[in-house]
């Protein structure tokens, strides 16, 4: 079963820059989408942004504008640029695989934005 490890998390100053790294554990399929989720303490985990092996790509409304998804050259790679932090950004932060075999989780990192 592939596994998925994220990376970057940490804490920043309201409009600092944090960049968000997740590795799949082996080559994954060519139909995917891989994306990131989010959950702050006391609430529901949420949905932030998604990209498809096409390269579709697909933004929640609270961080469009100023999160960037993108891939790696080698595809089970998934990258999550944040600018413009806010405090309400603080979570840990999910990157989810959709595959063939079905969704998969990494096991979270942290982001702290100190206002």
């Amino acid at each position: 079963q592939v596994q998925l490890v994220e990376s970057g998390g940490g804490l920043v100053q309201a409009g600092g820059s944090l960049r968000l790294s997740c590795a799949a554990s082996r080559t994954i399929s060519s139909m995917n989408t891989m994306g990131w989720y989010r959950q702050a303490p006391g609430k529901q985990r949420e949905w932030v942004a998604s990209i498809t092996s096409g390269g579709t790509i697909y933004y929640a409304d609270s961080v469009k504008g100023r999160f960037t998804i993108s891939r790696g050259n080698a595809k089970n790679t998934v990258f999550l640029q944040m600018n413009s932090l806010k405090s309400e950004d603080t979570a840990v932060y999910y990157c989810n695989l959709q595959g063939l075999g079905g969704s998969t989780w990494g096991q979270g990192t942290q982001v702290t934005v100190s206002s």
